[in-house]
């Protein structure tokens, strides 16, 4: 029940299955071309849906951050 919280709280519950079906695939380490393969879909579709993951978890483009990187670790936190 706690970590269903965090998610919630921390906008992984916000995310489609398909968004959080890639945000796996990228913890896992996987490109986008990588990650569009494993799912069938172009690599406009996996850009899209990275984009949208950022905009949920609140990770707007910036110069001193990595946001796959802040996503991944969003993701992976307990």
């Amino acid at each position: 029940m706690a970590v269903a919280l965090w998610h919630h709280v921390h906008g992984l519950a916000s995310l489609t299955a398909r968004e959080r079906a890639v945000l796996a695939l990228m913890a896992e380490g996987r490109s986008n071309a990588a990650i569009a393969a494993c799912l069938s879909v172009s690599a406009g579709a996996v850009e899209k849906h990275i984009a949208a993951i950022f905009a949920k978890l609140g990770l707007p483009p910036s110069q001193s951050d990595n946001r796959r990187v802040l996503a991944v670790l969003r993701y992976l936190r307990p």
